[in-house]
């Protein structure tokens, strides 16, 4: 994964301030959360099924 760094993340959470608004951007975080979670749940069924195959 690229190196962000603080600088990086700082301009890229005013960016999306001021695309997005203050209102808006909680939703839009739980939203990203949740989708990760998801991911992460399927990956790990994935790697597990192909375990219990083995």
């Amino acid at each position: 994964m690229m190196n962000i760094g603080v600088p990086g993340l700082i301009l890229i959470v005013i960016i999306a301030l001021i695309i997005f608004g203050p209102k808006k951007l909680p939703e839009i975080g739980r939203a990203t959360g949740e989708t990760l979670k998801e991911f992460k749940n399927s990956a790990r069924e994935l790697s597990k099924d192909e375990e219990e195959k083995k």
